[in-house]
């Protein structure tokens, strides 16, 4: 019932809409005894006209005119309360999504390293729809039926105290038996969601990977994946059904009879006159209406195991620890001239060491490249910069600014980034290259555009900066996605540059032609280049070797070039591959 707790808890901005539903609800309860009980005096003044003659028909129509009333009320008040329980549902469905995206903005790089995305969206609304749902249930379903059957209890109680006491007494049966049940669904159910969640995030793989399945013939592989996820999957609903229905067989067969009795019981006191004709009618209207309580019981703890199993994984992310603050608001105070500091800084991805009591500066209006073997820690020393991670040990300052001491925002505010993976989302151009700046004007696109040399190609689309470029940017080309990227790190015009692999995509005149771009947004600012082609570094100021984790050798382009190390060893494996490559077409 943790979960039930923590969805009430979360419910909190709708209380008082929900303490108003209550009320309704409880009006509701408490007409509906009352339909019976008006229904008696009407018997019992046909059976006094029957027998004496001495019926009163004025009483008789006043009688029926307050059933026709409390009808007209209770279909009003049912359609009220049930439409503020939706009006509830949708409310809370927004609040939970709303909550849980701030989440998943706040949590760290390491969860996304480990999460599949499309297990977490489906998580998400697995999670939203079973909450929504229970407290849908709770206002429009559950409170009335536990409140019709404390009424009818208390009716039936009053009338005959016995009957009233056999009628309670089924009730504990009926729910022990209910609980078991939903509790074995429960179970299966959380094994079952486990296995959907997988399926939905390899379902989000494959069509996020298409070409590659498509080009490695895999479709009959990953169906089969799918199908044999979802064999396992019915298999356990069949298990859940089967449990269900045997057990609902037990209840409903001992329900009847119990019912079965208590009527004989009702029939018998009437025949010896300990019953009115009247109290006899109006009992056995109440007892008919503790069967929709009744079967709500199972029901209700149906709802509440659905809820307690489909809502785990979403508090499970909820109580995740933050590491980041959500902002609302764009940093303030920014720096024009930083320079970064990594101070004895190692990190390791759980327990494999990354980088080792790494010290290394990056100037003010430096341009410096990372070099070195792949895995030698680049790009987890660009994601430390970015604090995208926290390091193991050691500090990293931003302008004598430790990173323990200021937010993740003030510190992205500084940088714009050039991804090695094209990082683009499925809208327009426009989008693409002005996100994250609301206030940007076309003019400023089309520069920045035109400096990273895409202005020509994305004219000849028929929307031109309005043109959807599809999930990923789909419909263009490597270079193409790669430019759009650089003319949003432009646009931005941040202090510190930051260019992972930035022109490995881009054809050799491209690559020129952006390189040209690129080089007069170094000036003035501080720039770091992750670069495996070294001619796109032989202008930087410095080059950082990197190596185990560790700094190598650093130095100007020249010096290294002629020291020997690891720098000249992959300078000379290009320059030989390049040389082969030229000797075959006899052109060197």
């Amino acid at each position: 019932m943790n979960n039930i707790f923590k969805i009430i808890k979360l419910s909190k901005p709708q209380h008082k809409l929900i303490a108003v539903a209550c009320v309704l609800i409880t009006v509701q309860a408490i007409l509906q005894q009352a339909m019976p009980v008006t229904l008696k005096y009407v018997v019992d003044e046909l059976t006094q006209q029957i027998s004496t003659g001495t019926g009163d028909y004025q009483r008789l129509t006043l009688l029926f005119g307050l059933i026709l009333a409390i009808n007209i009320i209770l279909i009003f008040l049912g359609s009220l309360s049930q439409r503020l329980g939706d009006y509830i549902s949708s409310r809370l469905g927004r609040y939970l999504t709303e909550m849980y995206y701030q989440k998943i903005f706040s949590l760290p790089q390491r969860y996304f390293d480990s999460e599949i995305s499309g297990k977490i969206v489906n998580q998400l609304n697995r999670g939203i729809i079973s909450i929504r749902e229970f407290v849908g249930s709770a206002t429009n379903f559950i409170a009335p039926a536990l409140l019709q059957a404390i009424f009818g209890i208390l009716v039936l109680s009053y009338f005959d105290l016995g009957i009233g006491l056999l009628a309670l007494a089924v009730f504990p049966i009926y729910i022990a038996i209910s609980s078991y049940s939903t509790r074995r669904w429960g179970k299966l159910q959380f094994e079952k969601n486990i296995h959907e969640d997988s399926t939905r995030g390899r379902i989000q793989e494959v069509i996020s990977n298409i070409k590659l399945v498509k080009t490695y013939n895999t479709q009959n592989q990953e169906w089969q994946y799918v199908s044999q996820k979802y064999n396992t999957i019915n298999s356990i609903y069949d298990r859940q059904s089967t449990e269900y229905h045997i057990l609902n067989f037990i209840r409903g067969f001992g329900l009847e009879i119990a019912f079965v009795f208590i009527l004989f019981m009702i029939f018998q006191r009437t025949f010896f006159g300990q019953l009115t004709l009247g109290e006899m009618i109006l009992i056995i209207q109440i007892l008919n209406q503790l069967r929709w309580p009744l079967f709500g019981m199972s029901y209700i703890l149906e709802q509440v195991q659905q809820a307690e199993a489909d809502s785990k994984a979403f508090f499970e992310v909820l109580d995740l620890p933050s590491t980041e603050v959500f902002q609302t608001k764009p940093a303030t105070k920014l720096l024009k001239q930083p320079e970064v500091e990594f101070d004895h800084v190692s990190f390791a991805y759980e327990e494999a060491p990354v980088l080792s009591d790494l010290s290394l500066k990056f100037d003010k209006q430096e341009t410096i490249a990372l070099v070195g073997h792949s895995g030698a820690g680049k790009t987890t020393l660009i994601n430390l910069i970015l604090k995208l991670y926290e390091p193991t040990s050691g500090e990293i300052k931003l302008s004598g600014k430790s990173y323990r001491t200021v937010d993740h925002a003030w510190v992205r505010a500084h940088i714009a980034l050039v991804f090695q993976d094209n990082e683009l989302f499925s809208s327009t151009i426009r989008e693409n290259v002005a996100y994250g700046l609301k206030d940007a004007t076309e003019e400023d696109i089309i520069r920045a555009l035109k400096q990273a040399n895409a202005y020509e190609f994305v004219m000849k689309f028929k929307d031109g900066l309005d043109a959807q470029i599809g999930e990923r940017g789909v419909k263009l080309s490597g270079g193409q996605k790669q430019r759009i990227q650089i003319a949003r790190a432009i646009l931005h015009n941040k202090p510190i540059l930051i260019l992972d692999e930035a022109t490995s995509s881009l054809d050799s005149k491209s690559e020129r032609l952006v390189q040209d771009a690129l080089e007069k947004l170094f000036k003035n600012r501080l720039v770091i280049i992750i670069a495996h082609r070294f001619s796109t570094i032989q202008n930087v100021n410095r080059i950082v070797v990197l190596d185990n984790g560790k700094v190598a050798d650093a130095g100007r382009p020249k010096e290294l070039a002629k020291r020997k190390g690891l720098y000249s060893e992959l300078l000379r494996y290009q320059i030989e591959g390049n040389k082969k490559l030229l000797s075959e077409y006899e052109l060197y």
